[in-house]
């Protein structure tokens, strides 16, 4: 897996990126819950906007899947050493294995790979207080660190 052990953002610069900086995450209400090394945990509220299935108030694929894209790009930040560091979806799959009832979801991410130009992240969704997973998903970034990791 990866080679540091610990972040090279501290977690309140990354909470920031990723819960205020991001317009789409802050208009979703994105919060992040958890992140240690190659891990990273987030909720995101139900509301109105994210129904795909009105008859079933189930959210939309779509929005699920963006927000599974997000998370794994979350893992790259986590590697970043420069402010010139890029980093672009190259892949993404998501299997969808039942509807996303109308509650908050939670999406985690996971660090497969991190090579020099392309990192793989896993990444898992499911409704907040139930087991079983709405969607699973895998995707490949690339990934060109300008910088080198600080000592």
């Amino acid at each position: 897996m990866s080679q540091l052990t610990e972040p090279i953002l501290d977690k309140e610069v990354m909470r920031s990126m990723v819960e205020e900086m991001i317009p789409i995450h802050k208009l979703l209400g994105l919060k992040l819950l958890e992140t240690k090394m190659d891990y990273i945990k987030v909720r995101v509220p139900f509301s109105e906007y994210v129904i795909g299935d009105f008859r079933r108030r189930r959210w939309h694929g779509g929005i699920l899947g963006a927000i599974m894209d997000a998370v794994g790009g979350m893992i790259g930040l986590m590697h970043i050493t420069s402010p010139e560091d890029k980093l672009a979806t190259i892949d993404l799959r998501i299997d969808y294995l039942r509807g996303a009832k109308a509650t908050d979801v939670i999406i985690e991410g996971h660090l497969v790979r991190l090579g020099n130009r392309i990192l793989v992240a896993s990444m898992k969704a499911w409704n907040e207080g139930e087991e079983d997973l709405v969607a699973e998903g895998k995707a490949v970034y690339n990934f060109i660190r300008k910088g080198t990791p600080s000592s």
